[in-house]
């Protein structure tokens, strides 16, 4: 066995024995089903805060987004706010989930929708969701992680055998420990993500000689036409090379493909309805069970504004892009040869086609030298990839436990046979997502945004939950029908089916919006349209009950009431400018991308220099609603329980 193979299996094995550990050590002390599916919601507070950042952010953010910053550049690298909008789905709905959950028992949020809206359509459409979402989100994971292997083992370990030891892997410590065994596993996991992040960024950076000659390259791209997409001739203003500005507010298009749009897909309403999908993390039903599972809401806040959108946003927004970006100088790019730019060619140019492959390949520049770093990076790598993954499987398995199992099939399942259910629904989602892995040939960000995109769906029930208590039950169930085949039928696997029967509509992401942008739309308007003839055959009553509790225990002091409209305008001023159809004044707002570095005002491209202005006002935004705004604080009253997690007969059998 040569030295890099024993370096890569050594520390591999070392850190899935430590998971699976973790699994045992979970089994032992999930003693009733509450225990296994919620961790007795007991989790510490810095187990939540690293755990909940790792689930949201998983491998995409390792592998897939300096990937896409590579091929598209500075237009996609606008995705990095999702750094900002994922955790702010958090700020609006998890502290109130909990809070619900602590007073009435909830184990799933499947029990939470039903027991709210007096309807089992939305409970089993949840779990239709859940599992939407985990199994493509965790294919993508499972698959890259296959990839990941084979480069870094010179092709000694395949694709499919790397994929299938990381399902097992997982699958052990998943299916043993439960809830509080993915929660500690991904804790350690959301660490090495940002190490490695770190040290990736870092290599890339050091390879090509520093930042300055990074400057210097995009001064060579701004006065040359040179990239996959060529310039935004007008889109947008001005002619810009598409790596260095948004190509305009939407094109109109009947579906992303390469020849149909001029300088590149990442338009303002691209940017803005990707970013909206992403918001489907936290709006999964898998994270209002992580909310669950919380003894308070203690944690929220730190992990929203501190970890989520100031640690990992500044890694994203400055290492990645860098590293991104970096790779072109790397020889990832031939079309630069003619342009000025320095090449060292140490990258193979086949990356432009599979930029997935662009993280790996880095670290096989420093294997030879270092192999227990690659290693170490590939374990890092696999951290990030399982970390997600590991959190889906587990709560989608207790939701059809506990929502199809135990509701429908067997209502005096003790707590035992709920366990064994959820573990073998886990290992039916696992096969799922292999099948995905084993067949998927798209890119690691763009089916994880098609997977997200069905959480996204969500929003309309939570809405209600939580705020508004006009939705009714048909309205919402309608909505979430409507919204979910939407995503579907905008996004690749439905625009292929559509092929099939001979029906060729549109493309993927017609006029440049996201599948997750159609179906949020569509399940609002049909949401509020059926609502409003459904009002009458509505339970108010019942329902006004939770918002009562909510707005006793929630509810804010007079002087910060007063404050809410500044609070809406300041986040959709926000919105408009960070992530929305204002981001094309950032094209050229600190000079133009054609004026190099004399003339950028921050020495830097204005774009990039516009994004990391609106990161760092995103981060002030969190702060403001989670904290000023008490929004994802712990409430002043203390919250009575008024039911047990699990009042089951049978305690123990």
């Amino acid at each position: 066995m040569n030295e890099k193979l024993f370096w890569l299996l050594g520390l591999i094995a070392a850190y899935w024995a430590f998971c699976i550990y973790l699994g045992i050590r979970g089994a032992r002390l999930a003693r009733t089903a509450s225990d296994y599916f919620l961790a007795g919601r007991s989790l510490p507070v810095w187990v939540f805060v690293l755990a909940a950042t790792a689930i949201s952010f998983s491998g995409w953010t390792f592998l897939g987004h300096p990937a896409m910053i590579y091929r598209d550049g500075f237009p996609y690298a606008y995705i990095s706010f999702f750094t900002i909008m994922i955790p702010l789905t958090g700020v609006i709905f998890l502290k109130r989930q909990w809070m619900l959950g602590k007073r009435f028992g909830y184990v799933t949020p499947g029990e939470m929708l039903a027991d709210y809206y007096k309807s089992d359509r939305i409970r089993f459409l949840t779990v239709i969701v859940a599992v939407l979402f985990t199994i493509p989100f965790m294919g993508v994971q499972l698959g890259a992680a296959g990839y990941l292997f084979y480069v870094l083992s010179d092709g000694l370990i395949s694709t499919t055998v790397g994929t299938l030891l990381l399902a097992l892997a997982v699958f052990l410590y998943v299916v043993y420990g439960g809830m509080r065994a993915v929660a500690y596993a991904d804790s350690f996991q959301c660490i090495l993500l940002a190490v490695g992040v770190i040290l990736t960024g870092g290599i890339a950076i050091y390879a090509i000689g520093g930042l300055d000659p990074l400057l210097t390259s995009f001064e060579k791209m701004g006065s040359s036409e040179f990239g996959l997409w060529g310039t935004t001739k007008g889109a947008g203003g001005g002619n810009y090379n598409s790596y260095l500005a948004v190509p305009g507010v939407m094109q109109g298009v009947s579906g992303v493909e390469e020849t149909t749009y001029s300088g590149g897909p990442w338009t303002g309403m691209m940017i803005l309805t990707f970013l909206m999908a992403m918001m489907g993390v936290q709006a999964s039903p898998a994270f209002s069970m992580w909310s669950f599972g919380n003894n308070s809401p203690k944690p929220f806040a730190p992990q929203q504004v501190w970890v989520s959108g100031l640690i990992l946003g500044g890694l994203l927004f400055v290492v990645s892009i860098a590293q991104g970006m970096s790779t072109h100088l790397l020889g990832a790019t031939p079309s630069l040869a003619g342009s000025g730019v320095p090449i060292d060619w140490s990258l193979p140019t086949d990356i432009s086609d599979t930029p997935d492959t662009l993280v790996p390949y880095i670290l096989t520049m420093v294997q030879d030298h270092m192999p227990w770093l690659a290693a170490f990076l590939g374990v890092c790598a696999l951290a990030a990839m399982q970390s997600a993954g590991a959190a889906y499987m587990s709560t989608a398995g207790a939701m059809l436990t506990r929502d199809i199992y135990k509701h429908r099939l067997q209502p005096q399942a003790g707590h035992s046979i709920q366990k064994f259910v959820a573990r073998v629904s886990v290992l039916f989602i696992l096969l799922g997502a292999l099948v995905v892995a084993l067949t998927n040939k798209d890119t690691l960000v763009l089916l994880g945004g098609m997977a997200v995109a069905f959480g996204l769906q969500m929003w309309p029930a939570l809405l209600g939950v939580c705020w508004i208590k006009w939705f009714t039950a048909r309205g919402v169930c309608a909505g979430l029908v409507v919204g979910l085949l939407a995503v579907f039928f905008t996004d690749n696997y439905g625009v292929a089916l559509l092929d099939l029967i001979g029906l060729d509509l549109w493309g993927r992401w017609p006029l440049t919006i996201h599948s997750g942008g159609w179906g949020i739309v569509l399940n609002l308007l049909v949401c509020v349209g059926v609502s409003a003839i459904t009002q009458k055959e509505d339970n108010l009553t019942h329902k006004s009950t939770f918002h009562t509790f909510l707005k006793e225990h929630a509810a804010l002091t007079p002087n910060k009431r007063k404050l809410i409209p500044v609070a809406w305008s300041v986040t959709i001023i926000w919105i408009f400018f960070a992530i929305g159809p204002g981001v094309v004044v950032g094209n050229d707002a600190f000079g133009a991308p054609t004026a190099g570095r004399e003339g950028w005002l921050f020495g830097i491209p204005s774009i990039w220099a516009w994004q990391i202005m609106f990161w760092l006002l995103g981060v002030a935004l969190l702060w403001f609603l989670a904290y000023f705004m008490e929004m994802s604080t712990v409430p002043e009253q203390e919250i009575e329980a008024l039911s047990e997690d699990i009042a089951d007969p049978g305690l123990g059998h």
